[in-house]
């Protein structure tokens, strides 16, 4: 985590988990300007010794609290996450890549049907509150390995994942 130990870097951790005992919108705009910052420091992630999955994505804990925790995936060309909701408030930027942000709707407990698809490149950053409907399916479409930061609203002693429910497409 050795990029990550910067004064400011810390501090701005620190204080996006006092944010997140605010109001929600709060929050949110505290971890995009968290994000926004991040993403704008060169060799953010140098020196991290980041794990990676082969025809996989690997999610790499790099800072954690009580409120928070954030995370860098590692994504490999063609990898993909199931369709899921969160638990949690959810923000991301890519690093590094291009990351495909499908969203869907939920026709029952168990199926979804895709709404729109929405490559996302270098620099954007998005943010999504609990209270969704947030379903989505993150998958990197380019043809290198892809890098993204999230930070999500969960302590990652108590939950292993922000993922609160899987959907499978449905076949209508």
């Amino acid at each position: 985590m050795t990029s990550l130990q910067e004064p400011n870097d810390m501090k701005l951790l620190r204080h996006l988990g006092a944010a997140s005992k605010g109001s929600a919108q709060d929050y949110l705009a505290a971890a995009r300007g968290a994000l926004e910052h991040l993403v704008q420091r060169p060799g953010l992630l140098d020196g991290m010794a980041l794990k990676r999955r082969p025809g996989g994505y690997e999610r790499n804990l790099i800072y954690g609290d009580e409120e928070i925790s954030v995370w860098a995936m590692v994504w490999a060309a063609g990898s993909r996450t199931s369709i899921h909701d969160h638990h949690c408030s959810c923000c991301f930027a890519v690093l590094q890549g291009q990351i495909e942000d499908a969203h869907f709707r939920a026709i029952d407990s168990e199926q979804a049907v895709l709404v729109k698809r929405t490559t996302r490149s270098q620099g954007y950053i998005g943010c999504m509150l609990p209270t969704g409907p947030n379903l989505h399916q993150m998958a990197n479409v380019g043809v290198g390995d892809a890098v993204s930061l999230h930070i999500y609203g969960f302590d990652h002693n108590l939950h292993a994942s922000s993922i609160d429910r899987e959907y499978r497409l449905a076949a209508l």
